[in-house]
């Protein structure tokens, strides 16, 4: 059996439904079969097929009686193939992005010559010779066909993309190259009635000269000229012809190009596009219209960043060069960059802190405006106005001189932008930090210069009062005011001022209105201290309050109690906890007093619970959660019951399947929380509907609770296990396609009795955000980044599934200086490294991937090396290929192509003495794993 039979029988007997393919000798005993076929929705084989076929057959060399090899016949059956590729050609109506795209240059310059023969070109006549004007429609359109077709293959060719594959040696690549001046400027001479070809023409051409821009600039005026000529016309065709077909979007990227290349000199500014201003200016050296254009791009965000960071450096090469008048100008376009960076979430660049470190009153002016103009209050985000307010307080935080800060603090923008108790530390904090005065300037009036004993108003006072975080200041302030005024409720003079809900009530119960006022004022700039990490001043406002509550109120010296626990917590979490330090036991026996308290009537706050219990499955104190904890608290407290439950499924891990009875307790309660409460309800037409909540009420917690409760732990393997309960909850669905793998997945039950009760799309939304949680806190945890990937496999995104499944392998593997461990590169993770790979058309990739596997999939490596369209390197990977049969069978395929380059590759490639069968087998391994680790190398740098 041929090689061709034994391909077509492989084909069919892997499709057993579908019809068998129509061979090509078919067409020769039929004539109208080619019409019939070519009118089927999914004719096989396609269109393109048959002319690759057709040509195939009509150019097979024959064999005389001798036994030597003769040129291809010119007989009647080989003129009939040559036309059945004309006309399936001309069925695709001579659509050149389809042909090139299917054919290869040999079988189209073949295909096309057939075209000038059979319109009455002859052959070996010089197109240049030629009155295109004089010749029939027929003619004119083959000659233009072929020229169109030679110049898109020269400027494919300069592309940097991979070169179009070589045909067998019989067919001739164009040999008219050389003449590409000539073809271009006969083509120029052309003047036909079909202005649908002409606009066709004047595209490619202006494709050409573009290409040759590159090394002669002054050919960008023609191509310029060109791409706009096919504007106009295709504006007042208004359609495009059936054989002409234009990419309107490139046609518009080469326009912008020629625009900044070679501007025209009619343009005005309004029409001109804003990189073409830039370039204007630039060459003109008008950079202060540059600086205007990017204050401009900082609303619209038309310009890249890329594009405004390589301005810059052309500005800092200019200045570095001696142009010191330039150093104003980098300091103003880096500040515009550096207001886009901070709007757009990225960090402050090392060039604007170099320029800025010795600021002067234009340099914060000019700075002040750009910010303003940079962001349009009334439609801005809130994330948006939370950068720019950042940008402005670090800004403030890096100046020495008081009188800088104030220049920025008494802004408008700043003002606005800021909280009035925020602004005024922020100033406050500055004057105290200063560690000198400055004589020389006028020292900034502040409301702490004021004594309190002085003849001042009760609005000075009050200032006063939001600015101060001492709490005998604030004692001292409260104690003038109440002495001023009686009628006054001081605790309101600021709305930011906030106090929980279950504290309020008993602090605005005290009768003394002094007391009362202290004593809210106090607690909320303490909580507000605490929220923004001040712990110190924090910690001195809550002593102090519960100093004075002490005296009168034993709930709520409790209550100051238990927020100065939480505070300690964080003080901890937020220093040397970071570190790993455990914390001391003091702490940890106040946190057990809390959980175990049981004093009636103490408002208590729902975060103080969640943070003991967090804080003890963070710090491993397993052993009180599982034994130690009261059986009253486990029926009160939900965290607690959660904290006891993960504890419990941690602990009995290393056990037997069967002895895991937590674990299904576990289970049970997260199921019941992302359940959905339904009721039926009977509408004014009298029918009955159901009606389902997103949030549960028929679990021990919300779901939303629950998360923000997963948020606060740290412990690598609680966390694990409570990803693995959300991924298995995740892949119990019924239409889950592509399964999420997690690591101790088994210990969960299989099913759910009542699948319809979870809310499943919840459940995809948490796993999502606990990925990306877990990731915040350790990136190189390769069980959680294979989460990710599978998370971006099964969602179609498959690059992103590449990154983080190579990302999974780098963390554990030095980089891939060491193997792999196979728990983390399973065989599931290789198929779907190598599915991804198979649906970005990197067919090279799959079949080196099918090597990773412990039974290399061949089928798959051979199906993938078939492939002619490939996006990768393609044979630069040759080299990381080991296994000999895929080396052999690589050497064979290129053969079969006459591909003869690409056969020499694969036959160095198995030629290396590593590779040899006979070597031990160390050797081979030693080899195969070199490999692997230069091939996983080079796919980490292409996809992170």
């Amino acid at each position: 059996m041929s090689a061709e039979a034994a391909d077509r029988e492989a084909a069919t007997s892997s499709r057993p439904c579908t019809p068998p393919q129509t061979c090509w000798f078919e067409f020769l005993l039929e004539e109208s079969l080619l019409e019939k076929h070519l009118r089927k929705p999914c004719p096989d084989p396609a269109p393109v097929q048959l002319i690759v076929q057709f040509l195939e057959q009509a150019s097979k060399p024959s064999v005389n009686e001798q036994n030597q090899v003769q040129p291809p016949p010119d007989n009647k059956r080989n003129r009939i193939l040559k036309l059945l590729a004309l006309k399936v050609a001309a069925h695709l109506k001579w659509d050149l992005d389809i042909l090139e795209k299917s054919l290869s240059v040999p079988v189209l310059n073949m295909l096309l010559n057939e075209l000038l023969c059979i319109s009455k070109v002859p052959p070996g006549t010089k197109h240049v010779d030629m009155d295109l004007a004089t010749l029939p429609p027929t003619t004119a359109m083959a000659v233009l066909l072929y020229n169109r077709w030679a110049i898109r293959t020269i400027v494919q060719s300069s592309f940097p993309v991979k070169q179009a594959k070589p045909g067998p040696p019989q067919l001739s690549v164009m040999n008219q190259m050389q003449q590409e001046k000539e073809l271009t400027e006969n083509i120029l001479k052309v003047v036909t009635t079909r202005c649908s070809l002409l606009f066709q023409v004047c595209y490619d051409l202006g494709a050409a000269y573009f290409q040759q821009g590159s090394t002669n600039s002054a050919v960008y005026e023609n191509a310029r000229e060109k791409f706009f000529r096919t504007k106009e016309l295709i504006a007042e065709i208004g359609s495009l012809s059936l054989h002409c077909t234009i990419d309107e979007k490139r046609l518009a990227g080469y326009c912008q190009a020629c625009d900044v290349l070679v501007p025209s000199s009619d343009s005005t500014s309004q029409q001109l596009t804003p990189y073409s201003q830039v370039h204007i200016c630039l060459r003109s050296g008008n950079y202060q219209e540059v600086i205007q254009i990017f204050i401009e791009d900082n609303l619209t965000l038309s310009l890249p960043v890329q594009f405004r960071q390589s301005v810059l450096r052309e500005l800092f090469q200019k200045a570095q060069q001696g142009n010191e008048a330039l150093d104003e100008i980098c300091f103003k376009v880096c500040a515009c960059n550096t207001v886009r960076d901070i709007l757009e979430g990225r960090t402050i660049s090392v060039q604007f802190n170099q320029l800025f470190l010795r600021p002067n009153k234009e340099k914060i002016d000019f700075l002040l405006e750009v910010c303003s103009r940079s962001i349009n209050l009334e439609k801005a985000s809130e994330s948006l106005k939370g950068n720019m307010a950042a940008f402005l307080k670090n800004v403030c935080l890096g100046l020495e001189d008081l009188q800088y800060v104030f220049m920025i603090s008494s802004h408008e923008l700043f003002i606005t932008l800021l909280k009035d108790e925020e602004r005024k530390l922020l100033v406050d904090q500055m004057r105290k930090r200063s560690p000198r005065v400055n004589l020389c300037i006028k020292p900034v009036t502040s409301f702490y210069d004021i004594p309190a004993s002085a003849s001042v108003n009760i609005g000075q006072l009050e200032h006063q009062l939001i600015l101060s975080v001492d709490p005998w200041r604030i004692r001292q302030i409260l104690i003038e005011l109440h002495g001023m005024t009686s009628e006054r409720q001081f605790w309101t003079v600021s709305n930011k001022w906030e106090v929980p809900s279950v504290y309020s009530g008993v602090i605005l119960g005290i009768k003394d209105n002094l007391t009362r006022d202290l004593v809210y004022i106090l607690m909320a700039k303490g909580l507000h201290c605490s929220t923004v990490k001040d712990f110190s001043h924090a910690k001195q406002l809550f002593a102090a309050c519960l100093e004075l509550v002490t005296e009168f109120s034993p709930k709520l010296r409790q209550v100051m109690l238990n927020e100065m626990l939480l505070l300690d917590i964080h003080t901890h979490e937020a220093g040397t906890g970071q570190a790993g330090e455990r914390p001391p036991s003091d702490l940890i026996s106040r946190v057990r007093g809390y959980l175990e308290m049981r004093l009636p009537d103490i408002p208590l706050r729902q975060v103080i619970a969640e943070e003991c219990v967090a804080f003890m499955l963070n710090w491993r104190e397993s052993e009180y959660l599982t034994l130690q904890v009261p059986a009253f608290l486990l029926q009160s407290n939900p965290y607690v019951k959660l904290g006891q439950l993960l504890a419990a499924t941690c602990k009995e891990l290393p056990g037997p399947k069967e002895s895991r009875r937590t674990a299904k307790d576990l289970w049970e309660v997260v199921v019941q929380i992302c359940s959905v409460s339904s009721q039926h309800k009977r509408g004014n037409d009298g029918r009955v509907s159901l009606i389902k909540q997103r949030e549960s009420t028929l679990g021990i917690m919300y779901r939303s609770e629950l998360l923000s409760f997963i948020k606060k732990l740290r412990e690598p393997l609680v966390l694990t296990i409570i990803l693995s309960l959300f991924v298995k909850l995740h892949n119990v669905r019924e239409d889950i396609v592509n399964d999420i793998t997690a690591e101790h997945i088994s210990i969960w039950p299989s099913s759910i009795p009542n699948l319809q009760s979870v809310d499943f799309e919840a459940v995809a939304i948490t796993v999502k955000e606990l990925v990306r949680y877990t990731l915040s806190i350790n990136p190189n945890n390769h069980s959680w980044l294979i989460i990710q990937a599978d998370i971006y496999f099964a969602t179609n995104q498959y690059s992103a599934a590449l990154h983080y499944y190579l990302q999974a392998g780098a963390v554990c593997s030095d980089f891939f200086n060491k193997a792999v461990p196979p728990d983390v590169y399973t065989d599931q993770v290789i198929k779907r490294m190598i599915k991804c790979c198979s649906l970005l058309n990197c067919h090279t990739q799959v079949a080196i991937l099918c090597q990773f596997l412990r039974e290399i999939d061949y089928k798959t490596a051979f199906k993938s090396l078939q492939e002619q369209n490939s996006h990768d390197a393609m044979d630069s990977y040759y080299d990381y290929i080991w296994d000999v049969t895929i080396l052999e069978y690589l050497t064979y395929l290129h053969h079969k192509r006459g591909e003869t380059d690409k056969r020499q590759i694969a036959i160095k490639a198995i030629g290396q003495t590593e590779l040899n069968a006979s070597n031990p087998e160390e050797v081979l391994q030693l080899a195969a794993q070199r490999r692997k680790k230069k091939f996983l190398q080079a796919m980490a740098k292409l996809y992170f």
